[in-house]
């Protein structure tokens, strides 16, 4: 019998931020697999659902392969993009890892979305509109101190950088560590942007300068954007803008930052 696997992703926040190819195979799927409030913004009410904590991502994963296996159109719902910090990497770990062919049979396919980062810095204009940068500063998964070793390099070569997962009641601390370091290399008024829940009701876009930037302003529904050298502000209509010009110097000073 022969199943269908899709990860979709769902974008940000609502219906305006799903792509009509998620939207089908959505529709098209008999069971939905993901973290409830991933599956509450989709789900209808021909659908079977299958929620589970955030952080039981491999097992997600294999349950939702032996439902495919049993002949049912699945789709692994993410927010954002499904491939970026998300469940095509924990569909594609337990495939690779299988030890045996129960899930040979099944059609995998794994479907892009409108990512957080992307939403955050359309909203804002275009800091990623040169070369960047993109991590994750949670250490559920990584060391801490390989964290920290990445982000030192990507300050040294001058990427604008991009930080999910910034700051939780668990780890309190650590953008507060990031920031300091990358204080050490870029200059204080580097430009930094908290972008929290953008297109949800209780969206928040807060700019600042490295030199400024709190933490306490920072939870797990925020993404983090740091500029690099060349990043500006500039202000248009009621509000300010933030862009990264794609132009580049031709040297670098001995500390790695862009000569200008």
């Amino acid at each position: 019998m022969s199943g269908r696997l899709s990860v979709v992703g769902t974008g940000p926040a609502g219906s305006a931020w799903l792509s009509p190819e998620t939207a089908e195979l959505i529709e098209q799927a008999t069971d939905l697999v993901g973290y409830g409030p991933y599956i509450q913004r989709v789900a209808g009410a021909g659908h079977v659902c299958h929620s589970s904590d955030n952080r039981e991502e491999l097992q997600r994963a294999a349950f939702a392969l032996d439902l495919a296996a049993q002949g049912k159109h699945v789709a692994v719902v993410s927010g954002g993009d499904p491939g970026i910090f998300a469940m095509a990497a924990a569909v594609c770990e337990c495939m690779a890892d299988a030890v045996d062919d129960r899930w040979s049979s099944v059609q995998l396919g794994i479907y892009p979305g409108i990512s957080a980062l992307q939403a955050a810095a359309a909203r804002v204009g275009a800091p990623l509109g040169h070369d960047f940068c993109v991590m994750s500063l949670s250490d559920v998964l990584k060391p801490w101190e390989l964290i920290c070793r990445r982000v030192a390099l990507a300050a040294e070569a001058d990427f604008a950088m991009a930080f999910y997962n910034p700051r939780s009641s668990h780890r309190p601390w650590q953008l507060g560590e990031v920031l300091a370091l990358l204080a050490q290399t870029l200059a204080p008024d580097t430009p930094v942007v908290f972008a929290r829940a953008v297109g949800r009701d209780d969206e928040r876009i807060h700019f600042t300068c490295l030199a400024e930037a709190d933490p306490e302003l920072v939870d797990m529904s925020t993404l983090v954007l740091i500029g690099n050298s060349r990043s500006r502000y500039f202000d248009h209509g009621d509000r300010r803008w933030m862009y990264s010009p794609r132009d580049y110097p031709q040297t670098l000073s001995g500390d790695g930052t862009a000569s200008v």
